[in-house]
Order: structure tokens, then C-alpha cells, then sequence
């Protein structure tokens, strides 16, 4: 047995030598880190249920949970290294990669409706040409953001055509509120609560401008580790087939994270489909149409092939069964 322990040894040593990758062992890893987030409702139920913790008892690794306020922090902790699995939305994970991003799209949280152009009742807003020359807030880099520029772009209008006004997605309903600013490119929960709590108004929607809400791993992760990652995707399952039994646990899950009262969640809900968690055509179809327009608006280098980079993207390889 000594013997054999010393071959396989010396095996592994030669392949490192003559730069061959060993095969990396789940044990390697000590610590999964995940992020929650109130746009994502299945990643709160999987936080509060404690099913990857169980999954992951047997071999001795932890999990660590981290907040993303949008899809922006979690892109940026997961190009950063802080997090091993983020949630974002479909066109905001593609820039992410287009931008040097190293990450892969596994999983498909949800296909939500959570972002429209927002106003208050007494901005006389009505349409998006009326935004030309009018304070928008937004967070750059996030669904809402590429939202806004597509929905401008449809009327014939560009970024610099209104006053954009950079905050994160909670500071922007409360510059709406405030009267800092004219319009928002609104996310849910905050969505709903200004609509319900200050009768604000969903002015432009489009339902299928919303790309899937998606679950990003870094690649380096998903090549190192891909028992792993089916490890997290099972546990991801568990937490979405719960919340669909469960409706009202799901709710209080939200009630909690945010704070907001159940009339603003049952509303965020109403606009969130759980049903298709496999990513692949769908999502690259919904991916790539905001990536043309994003080209179109000079947002994607005109030289950017969007229909590779999509490919490039979405790793179908750890979908689910289908349930």
C-alpha cells in the first residue's frame, strides 16, 4: 500500500513537472461562498433552510454568505474573487464576461419581470421620449440600467440624451421619493414598495426586455471543482422546489430580508416565474437580442461578436433534471 501511495505520488509530481493539470479534489476546498440577495427570493430560502450546509457536511466545507445589493456587486465580487456563485441578471453577466469577466451562467433563479421606468404621479412623465433632458437614477451595469438604455433607444434617444444619476437600486427609489431625481430604472422588491407605499408610477414596461435572473460561477471554479458546483445547483433545487410548495414560507422569507411589508412582496412575487431553472436556449436568446441592442446603443464595441460571447456565457453542462 506504501508502495502504491508513492507511485501515485511521484505520478502526480511528474504531471505538475511537465505542466499538466492533477485532478483537483473536492476536499481542497474548505469554504463555499455564495451571495444572497433580495432580487434573487430562491437564494433566501436556501440561506434560511440550511440545505447546502447539509449537503456539504459530510466533506467538511463550510458556507459563507454575502449580500449583493444588484447585479453589479455581485459581478464585482465574483470577478474579484470573494465569491465562488453570484446572482445578476442574463445581459449583466454578458458585459461582465465582454468586459474581461471570467465567469459561466449554470443556473436560472428565475425569469422575473423586476425592472421599469418609474415616476412619480406629479412629474407628468408619461412616456420615455419624455425623459430627454430629465434626472434618471440607475445602477450601472445591472438589468435595470440596460433596461433604461433599450428602452431610450427605442425612442430614438441615447444615455446622453438624459441626466443619468449613478446610485445603488435602494438609494434610487429613495432619490425618486425625495424629488432628486425625475425617473428611476426601478429593480424589485424597491420596485414594488414604490408603487404600493408611494402609488409611484410603472410608466414604460416590457416584460421581455427583462433578461433571466441567473446564477454566475467563476470559471476557474466550475473547471476545478464541477461536483461541486452540481452539489450547489441540487441544493439551488431544493430551495426552489421548497419555495414553490411553500408559497407563503417564500414570502416571509422576503418579508424578513427586506423588511417590506407582504402586500410589496405578494407583488414582487405576481412578476416572478420560478418554473425554468435549466439555462440554454432561452436565456441565450434573451441574452444576445440585449447584447445587439447594447451594440447598436454603443455600449458593446461595435467589433464585439455578441452571439459568441453568449456562447461563451452559458454552460448548460450542470442543468438540472427536469422536475
Amino acid at each position: 500500500m506504501l508502495a502504491r501511495r508513492t507511485v501515485l505520488s511521484a505520478f502526480a509530481g511528474a504531471l505538475a513537472l511537465i505542466g499538466l493539470p492533477t485532478a483537483p479534489r473536492a476536499a481542497e476546498v474548505k469554504e463555499i461562498r455564495l451571495d444572497w440577495a433580495t432580487y434573487n427570493p430562491v437564494s433566501l430560502v436556501l440561506k434560511d433552510k440550511g440545505f447546502l450546509e447539509e449537503a456539504l457536511k459530510a466533506q467538511g466545507i463550510k458556507v459563507r454568505w454575502v449580500q449583493s445589493l444588484g447585479s453589479n456587486k455581485a459581478l464585482e465580487f465574483l470577478n474579484g474573487g470573494a465569491i465562488d456563485f453570484g446572482s445578476s441578471a442574463g445581459a449583466a453577466a454578458l458585459l461582465a464576461r465582454i468586459n474581461g469577466n471570467p465567469i459561466k451562467v449554470i443556473y436560472a433563479f428565475s425569469q422575473p419581470e423586476w425592472t421599469a421606468l418609474v415616476t412619480r404621479k406629479d412629474t407628468g412623465i408619461t412616456s420615455v421620449a419624455d425623459l430627454k433632458g430629465k434626472r434618471v437614477a440607475v445602477t450601472r451595469g445591472t438589468d435595470p440600467h440596460i433596461f433604461l438604455i433599450r428602452a431610450l433607444q427605442g425612442a430614438g434617444l441615447t444615455e446622453k440624451d438624459a441626466k443619468l444619476v449613478l446610485l445603488q437600486h435602494p438609494d434610487g427609489r429613495t432619490a425618486l421619493d425625495r424629488g432628486d431625481v425625475d425617473a428611476w430604472a426601478g429593480l424589485d422588491p424597491m420596485m414594488a414598495a414604490a408603487e404600493i407605499e408611494n402609488n409611484d408610477v410603472l410608466f414604460f414596461r416590457d416584460p421581455a426586455a427583462n433578461t433571466w435572473g441567473v446564477l454566475d460561477v467563476r470559471e476557474d471554479f466550475a473547471k476545478e471543482h464541477p461536483d461541486l458546483v452540481k452539489t450547489v445547483i441540487a441544493a439551488y433545487e431544493q430551495a426552489r422546489a421548497y419555495s414553490r410548495e411553500n408559497p407563503d414560507a417564500l414570502k416571509a422569507a422576503l418579508v424578513a430580508a427586506t423588511k417590506l411589508p407582504d402586500p410589496v412582496i405578494a407583488r414582487q412575487l405576481e412578476r416572478t416565474d420560478l418554473t425554468k431553472p435549466a439555462v440554454g436556449r432561452s436565456q441565450a436568446d434573451a441574452i444576445r437580442a440585449a447584447g445587439v441592442a447594447l451594440q447598436q446603443a454603443g455600449v458593446i464595441p461595435a467589433e464585439t461578436d455578441v452571439a459568441a460571447a453568449v456562447a461563451g456565457l452559458i454552460d448548460p453542462q450542470f442543468n438540472p433534471a427536469p422536475r
